[in-house]
């Protein structure tokens, strides 16, 4: 028995406007596809979560007709049920684990999950839970912080958040296009976070404006750090530095969050005619899209590898090849030309073929001698990853750091600092939404078990 497909907007259609492409479930469709789940005694799929949502429960509730008992059950461990039913790589890892998937397709609990929030309602909770006196600072509105900020305010802590941007949500806003990941839809969670109580400071950075040690002389009696990983890097080739060479963060910052693709926008992109975006995750495809719905004429994604190794879910690959997007695997640029303006104008390419595996595993990229290539272009946007700024890390010298810049941090998000914790991609490096959010209610959890034992 299949999966019950996901309605989506058709390529020729989408591929020339910002809205969401998977259009959801209708009734109906939940209804079939929550009676493909076998309610298993030993809930596999459970322990692929990293937030350990209850997922037969949540589908039984579907079966029954019962969608704001299943949104309820979702929420008792997701404070973003919404968003992780849009953007969490649920194939590697509760569907993974679907009994369902040995013999055939798992059961599609992401779009079940995205269907029962999306019926969910803002209710305001602050009347159920008993204040327990103690506040706790959260540094970042991404998905980490969000979802212990939303643990530790049904715990009874004043939580307050600092978020550096003008507006909430992190990555969430920034960084995950419209047509993923609708804004509205980020907005109405965090507001459901704010109707728990959570309080949220905008325009904040800290580091600069106010360091960790100011939020404990504020007289907060934990911090949590969420702070992500928004430093974006380069490959230290000729050209980098031309015109129309952007990094993937500020590109789909200015599209997301800026409005770069209404000409009334303060921060407009450059009219884009051929577009190369280097890497190949998720935010490689984010970028890529982003540029053909700009109006790009050609859009050519360049990666080192081959497709197999690809690391973006293969859901965004499958949405971008019907969409037009060109894939030039085993391809790696070596060098950006400009013209007399300093505007790109083309990239010069290795041909590159698989070797000996490295330290990853996975084969290493070498160069095939004798069959480099150009690409015309006037746009080139480096999706190669991401490290953490080094605000904190220039602030807070008493904190430990590992090589890459990120906080050293325990499983449960302990530091060497007392009463400081951290999690997501501020620890990791770029990583997924739902492993970040996994990580800030971990640390949720340290903070209140900790806290219990001070009193």
């Amino acid at each position: 028995m299949m999966k019950t497909p996901m309605p989506e907007q058709a390529p020729e259609l989408r591929r020339n406007n910002f809205g969401e492409v998977a259009l959801g479930y209708t009734p109906e469709q939940a209804a079939a596809e929550a009676s493909r789940c076998l309610n298993c005694k030993k809930r596999p799929c459970v322990a692929g979560c990293p937030v350990g949502v209850a997922i037969p429960e949540f589908i039984t509730e579907i079966k029954n007709g019962d969608i704001a008992k299943a949104a309820a059950i979702i929420k008792e461990t997701n404070a973003l049920p919404a968003v992780c039913g849009r953007v969490c790589p649920q194939e590697n890892q509760c569907e993974r684990l679907c009994v369902r998937a040995v013999k055939g397709e798992p059961v599609a609990i992401g779009r079940l999950e995205r269907y029962a929030a999306d019926g969910g309602q803002i209710t305001d909770n602050r009347g159920q839970i008993t204040d327990n006196g103690k506040r706790i600072a959260v540094v970042g509105s991404g998905p980490a912080g969000l979802s212990c900020a939303g643990t530790l305010a049904g715990l009874g802590y004043d939580v307050t958040v600092f978020e550096a941007f003008h507006e909430p949500g992190g990555v969430l806003i920034y960084g995950i296009p419209e047509f993923r990941l609708p804004k509205e839809i980020v907005r109405r969670e965090v507001g459901e976070l704010k109707a728990l109580g959570v309080s949220i400071i905008t325009n904040a950075v800290v580091g600069q404006a106010l360091t960790i040690d100011d939020l404990f002389d504020d007289g907060y009696d934990a911090v949590f750090i969420g702070s992500g990983a928004g430093l974006p890097s380069f490959m230290g080739i000729p050209g980098e530095n031309l015109n129309g060479v952007f990094s993937a963060n500020e590109f789909l910052t200015r599209v997301n969050l800026m409005k770069a693709y209404d000409a009334r926008s303060d921060t407009p992109v450059k009219d884009l005619k051929k577009v190369v975006v280097v890497g190949g995750g998720n935010v490689a495809m984010d970028a890529a899209r982003c540029a053909l719905r700009l109006g790009a004429e050609t859009v050519d994604i360049v990666y080192r590898r081959g497709m197999e190794e690809m690391p973006a879910r293969r859901e965004e690959i499958h949405h971008a090849r019907e969409e037009g997007i060109n894939f030039r695997v085993l391809t790696n640029p070596r060098e950006i030309l400009g013209d007399e303006k300093f505007n790109v104008r083309a990239v010069v390419c290795d041909a590159m073929e698989l070797g000996e595996p490295d330290a990853s595993g996975r084969r290493r990229p070498v160069v095939k001698e004798g069959a480099g290539f150009t690409l015309d272009a006037d746009c080139v946007i480096m999706a190669i990853g991401s490290a953490p700024n080094a605000l904190i890390r220039n602030s807070t010298p008493d904190l430990d750091f590992d090589r890459r810049g990120c906080v050293a941090a325990a499983e449960d998000g302990r530091t060497n600092r007392p009463m400081v914790y951290a999690g997501g991609d501020a620890v990791t490096g770029a990583a997924t939404v739902i492993l970040a959010m996994g990580a800030g209610r971990a640390a949720a959890i340290a903070i209140d078990d900790q806290l219990s034992k001070n009193k």
